[in-house]
Parts: structure tokens; sequence; C-alpha cells
């Protein structure tokens, strides 16, 4: 569904009322088109004394071909010329130099004194990120740290990297890194996804990277002879799903309820994959997801993502709407998940990609089977991951509101607040939950378990 507000917006007048009344200004966000290079602009790369990620974040910039920048930092001009990196000068007295994305390598303060590092590098240059930019820092998780200080500094980058999403306006996306000790050689997968536009609509977040094997791929097809399983594909979010799986290399077997059968074909058929019919609800539902994917040589990323509302309050609600959504949006999915996981229905270095919801988080009028059911699915990566063997992940995306026939179906009013109350004041496309889906699905993203990432565009609520 059109939105409205953004087209009026870009008008000329509509843009002068917007600025004088103090309203919401939408951009228009920047999206992946293949084939392009991961960021279009040059990248500002900056670090604090003694961080100890720079040299993995340089690799990855040559890696990529950035047209790189620091400013006058001798350790880090070194650093990044050790990885194959020039790093161009940058003047700070320089304002007319505009940068599409600001690494930042937090990983050596060391205590709350040392958070003025925070404040050297960015202030100078707050205003010479362009639009649809990307702020981004890197730090030591916390639970890994050396010391209490240490521990407290690293966590304080949350509020900083929170904040400036919500300061920047712009379409600029700001997120934090977390790196374990030892993990930098994993960290490529998340800075490559989170420079370019496949994460337009992703803001706010902490990503948490631990250390785990290195797998080489193909960044051009990471899916590339993988088996990928995506339930609910007949439309909106798990329709884009199928298309980012199959785009990126994979044979997509689209499933959902035989009743959608006419739009899985049709979807199957744009993209190659194949069709598995199917209630997820089913008893034996694991037991034939696996012999369908047997014949495509074993499955290699599953994606809960098929899902229902059934709204009201909890006074008004019937027992078998609760019980309804409580299954299919997450009983369905620890039933499969425990089949393929004590029955060898998941290769090695297999993916589990969940889809929650920020109503899981945060909770909402009318939806307290909803809530309860994308909060348990939080749940469900959260424990899981720690039990998890032969390189296998799982992690969760959220949405927020999302433009699909559900949101469009929300009355206009409610409608309109949900896309205006989060940093980029607008909603978010079908294909932003399916680029982040990407993320989790690589080959690549040994390093990420047990990840919750919303894809709101820092939306208000449950910030």
């Amino acid at each position: 569904m059109s939105d409205q507000y953004q087209v009026f917006a870009k008008s000329p007048i509509g843009n002068f009322i917007i600025k004088n009344l103090g309203l919401p200004s939408p951009v228009e966000l920047d999206r992946f088109e293949a084939p392009t290079p991961v960021i279009h602009g040059a990248v500002l790369l900056g670090a604090a004394p003694g961080s100890s990620l720079s040299a993995d974040i340089a690799q990855i910039l040559s890696n990529i071909h950035a047209n790189s920048y620091a400013g006058n930092n001798s350790e880090l001009q070194q650093v990044a010329a050790r990885a194959g990196l020039t790093l161009s000068a940058f003047n700070e007295g320089d304002k007319e130099s505009k940068f599409k994305a600001v690494v930042f390598d937090a990983s050596g303060i060391q205590n709350s004194e040392q958070l003025h590092e925070l404040y050297k590098f960015f202030n100078p240059i707050a205003r010479q990120i362009q639009t649809s930019g990307r702020v981004i820092v890197v730090g030591l998780t916390p639970e890994s740290a050396g010391s209490v200080q240490q521990a407290i500094a690293q966590r304080a980058l949350e509020g900083f990297v929170k904040s400036v999403g919500k300061e920047f306006k712009k379409g600029i996306a700001a997120q934090l890194v977390y790196v374990d000790q030892a993990a930098s050689a994993n960290l490529e997968s998340t800075l490559r996804f989170l420079l370019s536009p496949r994460s337009a609509y992703v803001s706010g977040q902490v990503i948490r990277v631990s250390k785990a094997s290195v797998v080489d791929v193909d960044w051009s097809k990471p899916l590339a002879g993988k088996t990928v399983l995506v339930t609910g594909a007949s439309r909106g979010i798990g329709e884009a799903i199928a298309h980012v799986m199959a785009r990126d290399g994979a044979h997509v077997i689209c499933l959902d309820v035989p009743q959608q059968q006419a739009d899985l074909d049709r979807v199957a058929a744009e993209i190659g994959g194949s069709v598995l019919a199917l209630d997820i609800t089913a008893a034996d539902a694991g037991e034939k997801i696996k012999a369908v994917t047997a014949t495509q040589g074993g499955l290699d990323v599953i994606v809960h993502n098929a899902g229902i509302t059934r709204d009201k309050t909890l006074a008004n609600m019937k027992p078998e709407l609760w019980d309804l959504v409580i299954n299919i949006n997450l009983t369905a999915a620890e039933r499969i998940n425990d089949f393929l996981l004590n029955n060898d229905g998941l290769n090695e270095n297999g993916r589990i990609i969940c889809v929650s919801s920020i109503s899981g988080i945060a909770g909402n009028l009318g939806q307290t089977n909803y809530a309860v059911s994308k909060a348990g699915v939080i749940g469900l990566v959260k424990f899981t991951a720690p039990m998890l063997k032969k390189g296998m992940t799982i992690n969760a995306v959220a949405p927020g509101f999302i433009e699909t026939q559900m949101t469009a179906a929300i009355p206009f009013a409610i409608r309109e607040a949900g896309r205006r109350m989060n940093s980029m004041s607008q909603g978010g496309q079908p294909v932003d939950v399916a680029e982040t889906i990407a993320l989790f699905a690589s080959a690549a993203s040994t390093g990420l378990n047990g990840n919750i990432v919303r894809v709101c565009g820092q939306s208000l609520l449950g910030a």
C-alpha cells in the first residue's frame, strides 16, 4: 500500500508545510539492487587509542573496495596499511567532505573517562553523514571484558548508538556490534550487511559476534548450493524472503498451508523453487520437511516465518483464538526444530531463523496472544542457541511496522501512527525483513548465534 504522506512530503508544498509545522519528514531509503557495490560513497574510519579490532575492520573495508578515510591518527594509518587498506587523509576542519558511513572501533575504551573518545570523534563530523548513511560502532562484548570498569564502558556504547539513531535523521541508521574475544575474524558478514543498503530499515540495534569457524563464501551468491525452506512463503514477508534467498543462490522450498497452493505455485515458479503444501501444526510436519529436503541434499536453512494474528482484548478473547495463535506462531516451530535437531534433519553449519515481532518485546493493546507467541519465539532462540552443535546457529528478526496486506487493513489513524513512530518516520518493506534474514542465513555468519535484531526503523515501542 502506498504511503501517501511520504509522497506528499517529497512535493515542494508538502516539504514546506511539513518543515514549518515540525512534522516527521521521511526520506526515501536506499535499498539494495544487484549487482552493486556494498557501499556507494566514502567511509570514515576512526578508533579509540589501543583498540584491537581496527586491523580486521580495515581488512573488511579493503575487501569491499571501500573509499576509506581517517583523521590524524598515525596508529590507525599503520594498522590499515598492514591490512592492505590505504586510508586517505581527512582534515577534521574540512566541513565539505561527506561520508556514506562512519565506522568507529571503540574496543580500546577501558573506562568511563575514555568514553570521551566517542565525543571527540563524532562531534566534528555529525553533520557530514549523507542521507541513508551508516554509523557503526564496534566494541567488545561487555561480558568478556577484562575488568568491571571496561565492561561498564563497553555497555555504555548502547546508549550512544541508540541516541545517534534518533538524532541524526535523514534515514541514517546507527548500530553497535559487540565482538567476543578472539572473534574478530567472524565480523565480516555483519559489517558488510550494516554498511550496505540491505540494512535500510535496521537501526539502533546491537548485534553480537562470537568466535566460530570461518567459512569463505562467494559474497555475490552466499547461499549457492544451499537448500532453504521458508514457511508462510505464499505472500507478504514470506514471499520476499523466498525471493531474497533465491537471489543469493539457494534452492528455496516454499511452504504454506494447502489453501495457499495457487500463490505457493506462483512464488516457486518466479524463483525456480519447490513447493511444499503443509500445515506446520501437523504432528508429522517435521518428518515431512525432512523427507522433502532430503531430496535436495538435506536442509541447510529453515526460516520460521509463518504466523497469524487474531486480535482481541483479553476480556473479549475466545480460548480457541488464544490457542490458535500460540500453536501456529510458537509451538509449531518448537516441534519442528526438536524433530530436525534430534533426527539429523539439519545439515552441518545449518541455520534456524525465526520471525518474532516488536509486539513480543513491547507488548501491544489487543494482542496478548500474539505478544506471548512472539516473546516465546525470542525465548526459543535464546535458550536453543547454546545447545546447538556442528556449526549450527539460531537467530531471529523482530519486524516493526512493515507494509503488508495485514498492515493495510489497520484503521487509518493507527496505521499512520505505526508508520511515523520510529526514527525513519515510515513503514518498512517486506524486503527489509528478508535482507536481515539473509544475513543470518549466510554460511559466513557462523559467529552470529542467539541474536534478536529488530527490523523496525528504530521503533519508539519497546526501545
